[in-house]
């Protein structure tokens, strides 16, 4: 998508409002033009980030991701996969389908959740997530919504937990 256009116009329309403001402000407007451009297309890429996180929502466990290439940003769409119902009898059975995100999601809106994964682990989950089509977020949130939709927990290595240290808890009199 070229944000070109976009920007241009944004830039006319300060030229116009300039114009209002006698020729002080027009050369004002002519001097801000170019430190705007970069601020105006971040703007455009935020609203654009935004708008694909809703749709991502809407048509999940399909999703859309904006890409950045050069300067402008590109789409890409991953619609949800439909069964092949043509598989043989004897076929083992499909694995189990990744949970879609739950219809009333939008009730308490999104909220952004800093993980902090070992680079092995975030390599996986990438690798995951493109071989099923979808952004690293797009999958997380399957991944969770299933966890949570199904009472998964994950495995603990063992019954105690594991201490560094010595700690107390208590009254000392």
């Amino acid at each position: 998508m070229d944000l070109t256009p976009y920007v241009e116009t944004l830039h006319r329309e300060l030229a116009v409002a300039a114009e209002a403001g006698g020729d002080e402000a027009r050369a004002l407007a002519e001097r801000l033009t170019a430190p705007l451009e970069s601020a105006t297309r971040l703007t455009l890429l935020s609203v654009l980030s935004a708008a694909v996180d809703e749709i991502t929502r809407e048509i999940a466990p399909g999703s859309v991701d904006v890409r950045l290439r050069g300067l402008d940003p590109d789409f890409v769409v991953v619609l949800p996969q439909h069964e092949d119902r043509t598989e043989p009898l004897d076929a083992p059975p499909p694995s189990p389908a990744p949970a879609p995100v739950p219809a009333d999601m939008d009730e308490g809106g999104t909220a952004r959740v800093n993980l902090r994964l070992p680079a092995h682990l975030k390599t996986r989950a990438e690798e995951v997530a493109g071989s099923e089509g979808l952004s690293v977020n797009a999958w997380l949130v399957r991944v969770v919504s299933a966890a949570v939709d199904t009472g998964a927990a994950a495995p603990r290595t063992s019954g105690k937990a594991r201490t560094i240290g010595q700690s107390f808890t208590g009254w000392v009199h």
